[in-house]
């Protein structure tokens, strides 16, 4: 009990040195988890892929459409269970600053193969059934206050002209990974002023997503799916949904690599900072250690002294930094327009590497000090000065 009060009496020997050493550590893990919170809410669409479901695009780039033709031929691929297809929309809603995936849909069986959006039956039957109607992720709706028989207009860029949508389902998230910040509508609507404005771009789609019986065959369907249309003029490439996702991720991943890095240097900063702080107070108190030693105080009570001090000062900061890391990753999250991340929580493991960090941290920083403390003589620790 008497090493535990040693301990705290020593953390807090110099004030305003350790108030300083604990707020460094808790803005460097508050910045390391920001930072992961970041890396992992890019990855979350890939954690939400279903294994079940092939995607299938241009074979050249994801912005060149594919025929709407494909989908029949592609429907009769034994294996395949169904088929629906989709288009990126763009456009402008309200200004260029909200930004959130809008996607012209088949209206009949997008949902079918996206079971985890929950939308009610008879939100859905009517959303059906009305060409102009659209259903919006929950997190939207709460976002912009819509509710059921609003009114959104957008501005089209892909899709130039005026669009009136007429908001007839809500759909809910089944899942935490699940994105409710999605709005989808009729692809038949778009494709219809298609025909009228520029008819060359009529009978297109974006993408088709196939759903599968055995997840095991991804690869055979994957290869009978773009061996139907080699030496089109549209010839597709199909993946499972993962590597589909991963391929996005993948074009940026020279930032989340970075950002991965700097997390993981940040660790050692708070190793700088809190070695720094402990080899000071080593050095100060080597004539103290001195004389603990010539009263018999063993190398067991020294090391404890010191590591106690180290971890107390770690955890400390650690602790403060992840209990402040929570509002203000929910401020962060509030001001990023929540298209960008639909997902973005703090998951489990960055709150662990967090609080291991902090207890690693002070094991290594109590080494220098403690091999100091034990090699120094007591002859040498009590003529020390300084």
């Amino acid at each position: 009990m008497k090493v535990f009060k040693l301990i705290f009496k020593n953390a807090l020997r110099h004030k305003l040195r350790t108030v300083l050493t604990v707020v460094g550590i808790a803005i460097a893990v508050m910045a390391f988890g920001l930072l992961r919170t970041v890396v992992t809410a890019w990855s979350s669409g890939v954690e939400a892929s279903a294994a079940n479901r092939l995607i299938t695009r241009q074979a050249i780039s994801f912005i060149f459409p594919l025929p709407y033709s494909y989908r029949d031929q592609i429907a009769k691929i034994p294996g395949v269970d169904k088929v629906t297809y989709a288009n990126w929309f763009g456009g402008t809603y309200i200004d260029k600053n909200q930004f959130f995936a809008r996607l012209a849909v088949d209206a009949e069986t997008n949902f079918d193969l996206y079971p985890e959006f929950l939308v009610p039956a008879d939100q859905l039957t009517t959303f059906k059934r009305e060409r102009n109607s659209c259903i919006v992720g929950s997190d939207l709706a709460q976002r912009y206050k819509l509710k059921i028989g609003d009114e959104m207009q957008m501005d089209g860029d892909i899709y130039p002209g005026t669009w009136n949508f007429v908001v007839r389902g809500i759909y809910k998230p089944r899942d935490k990974s699940t994105d409710a910040t999605q709005m989808f509508f009729h692809w038949q609507y778009v494709d219809e002023r298609m025909k009228q404005d520029t008819p060359g771009r009529a009978g297109n789609v974006g993408w088709y997503v196939i759903r599968i019986s055995d997840p095991a065959r991804a690869g055979i369907i994957s290869e009978q799916v773009d061996a139907l249309f080699k030496n089109s003029r549209a010839e597709t490439k199909t993946e499972t949904e993962r590597a589909f996702q991963q391929g996005f991720v993948a074009s940026a991943g020279a930032i989340i690599t970075a950002m991965n890095f700097i997390s993981f240097v940040i660790i050692g900063i708070i190793l700088l900072v809190v070695g720094n702080t402990m080899i000071m107070s080593a050095r100060e108190r080597t004539r103290e250690y001195a004389v603990l030693k010539t009263l018999g105080f063993s190398a067991g009570h020294l090391v404890g002294l010191i590591l106690g001090e180290s971890l107390f000062i770690s955890l400390l900061g650690g602790g403060l930094g992840l209990l402040v890391t929570y509002p203000f990753i929910a401020g962060f999250a509030a001001v990023v327009p929540k298209g960008f991340f639909p997902v973005f929580n703090i998951e489990p493991i960055t709150v662990i590497l967090a609080g291991s960090s902090a207890i690693l941290v002070g094991l290594l920083a109590s080494l220098f000090p403690i091999q100091r403390a034990l090699g120094t003589k007591i002859v040498d620790g009590l003529r020390h000065i300084g």
